[in-house]
């Protein structure tokens, strides 16, 4: 049965293409930064994973989260099996969704606040509950793009009175405490199947923009370890909320604080792997992937019908 990938980024799909091929699967790419779909024709059969990025604008994709939403309807709607659904990007697309659903599920957080529109002073209101030092960031952004720090509240609202805050596509901000951790790093849980994969540890030292994918450290530089160790109890709740939001491809951030408190931050269910980290790593991502996918396919195999794709 084919497998068909929803996605926007073709530069980061290179290994799945490789791992997809090696497991012997038939999959087509399904690109959706436009095009067209027949609302009233069925879906083809076969498997569908979507990989829509939350950072799709950032690359001038505007449209592609409005098109995969679509997409992800009539799919569903049909009754096809698809990895990563429209739950699951919902809470790609929003860290204020995120970050409910994390507290709602007990998984400790950053204290935060969502601001919608321009207003200054309602930035100033919405922040005044929020601890500094803070950090402001786009509620749909994605690799880091669009974090700001502030030392203290006076700071953030010079930065909003002056319209210098960081723009989101969506038009919601999140402002929220920056946590201070003994060492500049954060540590990136990665899960497969509902089940964890490994987790890595990100030298955040030179900012914020942590893209796992080689694609994204053109220098050649990368800031990622496989971690040996993480909290067995932390692990259980991210599978637990994977399951409870049919996420099946996802990664978990989270920053450990200098008084030992777990701070989850980020929920992103189009993860990539950092190729050092894949090379010493005891299971690949990639593989993994193509691997549920392969076990999620229906073994039957019916020939489907000759439908076009949305793109």
């Amino acid at each position: 049965m084919t497998v068909y990938v929803l996605h926007e980024n073709p530069t980061w799909f290179g290994p799945f293409a490789e791992a997809l091929e090696a497991e012997g699967l038939a999959w087509e790419d399904w690109h959706l930064d436009g095009g067209s779909l027949n609302l009233d024709a069925p879906p083809p059969e076969g498997v569908f994973w979507s990989r829509m990025s939350a950072s799709a604008a950032t690359r001038g994709h505007d449209r592609a989260i409005a098109h995969t939403r679509t997409v992800l309807d009539w799919l569903e709607a049909h009754g096809r099996r698809v990895v990563n659904g429209r739950r699951a990007l919902e809470l790609e697309v929003s860290k204020a969704a995120q970050h409910v659903a994390l507290r709602a599920a007990g998984i400790a957080t950053p204290r935060s606040a969502a601001i919608a529109g321009e207003d200054p002073d309602d930035v100033a209101r919405s922040a005044a509950d929020v601890p500094a030092p803070l950090v402001v960031k786009p509620n749909r952004g994605g690799t880091g793009w669009g974090v700001v720090t502030f030392d203290d509240h006076e700071s953030l609202a010079s930065a909003a009175a002056a319209g210098e805050l960081p723009a989101s596509p969506d038009g919601v901000r999140l402002v929220q405490e920056y946590v201070t951790a003994p060492r500049p790093l954060i540590t990136r849980v990665e899960l497969v199947g509902g089940r964890l994969l490994y987790a890595v540890d990100v030298d955040t030292s030179e900012g914020f923009e942590l893209c796992p994918a080689d694609a994204c450290r053109a220098d050649g530089s990368s800031l990622f370890t496989l971690r040996h160790e993480v909290d067995p109890a932390l692990v259980a709740r991210y599978e637990a909320f994977a399951a409870q939001h049919a996420i099946e491809v996802v990664a978990f951030e989270y920053v450990e604080t200098a008084d030992g408190r777990l701070l989850t931050y980020d929920v992103n269910t189009n993860t990539n792997y950092n190729g050092d980290v894949e090379r010493v790593a005891p299971r690949s991502g990639p593989r993994e992937v193509a691997r549920l996918l392969r076990t999620v396919s229906d073994v039957r195999d019916p020939v489907p019908a000759a439908q076009p794709s949305p793109h």
